[in-house]
């Protein structure tokens, strides 16, 4: 188990998830501006995203019917729960 799945209570980074997984929005830990951002994509606490793809770049995720991409440093920001498939 990593280091930093244990530091946040059992939660994940958006970052962290492998493509085709899905989890449920948990917590932003962001600046204002950053969450300003990541909210204005859809992407608020309890929210539902899936990882369509994630290799090396930027992370394409389905939130609320839309893909968008999101780069690493603020999929690093979004904490989830995995949901089971």
């Amino acid at each position: 188990m990593s280091k930093v799945y244990m530091r946040h209570g059992g939660l994940l980074t958006l970052d962290m998830l492998p493509p085709g997984a899905r989890a449920r929005v948990v917590r932003i830990d962001a600046g204002i501006r950053a969450m300003r951002r990541i909210v204005e994509m859809g992407i608020t606490p309890g929210a539902v995203v899936e990882v369509v793809m994630s290799y090396g770049g930027p992370i394409l995720v389905r939130v609320r019917g839309t893909v968008i991409a999101i780069g690493r440093g603020i999929a690093r920001r979004i904490l989830v729960e995995p949901l089971t498939p």
